[in-house]
């Protein structure tokens, strides 16, 4: 590999990503804003450049001045919520920006893209496990800006020659089993990472909804580990250089974990309660949403190492033990 334009890359996702790619043999540069990256999970770059993605003519001058032939394009706003309360912004940011480092890739004839998408292109499931060929109907303004770049893209493969690879997350989870990256965001928002912290003294813990139709009465979600994501990331790159054809990909474990599987999967690792009130249902939580991920695996050769709910929770519990006040800060428990 040479090198590798990681938009958000100092983020969750991709700086686990970047790890990925480094170990690899590329050549990764780093393009983030620090919003909500952390510089310290920049370690394995080999450089970091601070901008704006909306900065299209610095965008093309750290491409031609690093050799860039390919790009993974991670940043992006992610809450469903505030996407709701904001939708101006998540278009602003999601499609605008996006379309900002289409139009740099264009300019500097660099012709792959790995691109972050969403299971939440999807909307409420009318069938599980879901696969690619789902209907996309998404429900809130965050799922709508992913899907508006992937209709995006096939126009940009017949009009440009810009091939992609569209890599669609269910519930990214876990932390570097190295112990140097993991989960922070402020606020904290996901379900794991909240779930530990209220173990830890450190958060509240609230369960929405008892009363959906399944086995537990909580809601079904299919975790990811967040290293698996990486490898699948690094495995998407190499196939486009390999000259593959655009496409798209569900990445997840094929595996329905309840809120209160998760819950009992801390107590498990961490020997201690997980404390929690139960409250009603959030609007537009659907009862179960898993991924079948058979496509990636048939067609990329994608195998999760970190599939089962325990090994999953143990590597975020011991991140979040010895980062009580996320990147910076760290204890020696």
């Amino acid at each position: 590999m040479s090198s590798v334009l990681v938009t958000g890359g100092a983020g969750y996702i991709g700086s686990h990503t970047v790890k990925g790619l480094a170990a690899a043999g590329a050549r990764v540069i780093v393009y983030d804003d620090m919003s909500a990256g952390h510089r310290e999970a920049t370690r394995h770059a080999s450089a970091v450049v601070d901008g704006s993605i909306h900065d299209t003519p610095r965008l093309r001058e750290v491409i031609r001045s690093n050799g860039v032939d390919a790009v993974m394009h991670f940043a992006a706003w992610l809450s469903v919520g505030d996407s709701v309360r904001d939708p101006a912004g998540y278009y602003r940011n999601n499609v605008v920006g996006a379309l900002s480092v289409l139009e740099a890739m264009v300019a500097e004839h660099v012709r792959h893209l790995v691109f972050s998408s969403t299971a939440a292109v999807f909307g409420n499931p009318i069938e599980t496990p879901i696969s690619e060929a789902h209907p996309k109907a998404p429900i809130n303004a965050y799922g709508q800006t992913k899907l508006a770049i992937e209709q995006a893209l096939p126009h940009y493969d017949t009009a440009y020659g810009l091939r992609s690879m569209v890599l669609r997350y269910f519930n990214a989870a876990g932390a570097d089993p190295e112990g140097e990256l993991g989960e922070d965001h402020k606020p904290e928002l996901h379900l794991i990472p909240k779930a530990v912290d209220a173990a830890l003294g450190r958060d509240r813990f609230q369960i929405f909804g008892e009363d959906y139709d399944t086995p537990d009465g909580t809601c079904l979600r299919d975790f990811v580990h967040v290293t698996d994501l990486a490898s699948a990331h690094v495995l998407a790159l190499e196939a486009l250089r390999s000259g593959a054809e655009s496409t798209s990909y569900n990445l997840g474990n094929g595996r329905p974990t309840s809120v209160r599987n998760v819950i009992d999967s801390i107590e498990r690792v961490a020997g201690r309660k997980v404390p929690f009130t139960s409250g009603s249902r959030r609007a537009g939580d659907p009862g179960i949403l898993y991924a079948s991920s058979d496509r990636i695996r048939r067609e990329l050769g994608w195998t999760p190492r970190f599939e089962e709910i325990d090994v999953i929770v143990e590597t975020a519990w011991r991140w979040r033990e010895t980062h009580p006040f996320g990147y910076g800060k760290r204890t020696t428990a």
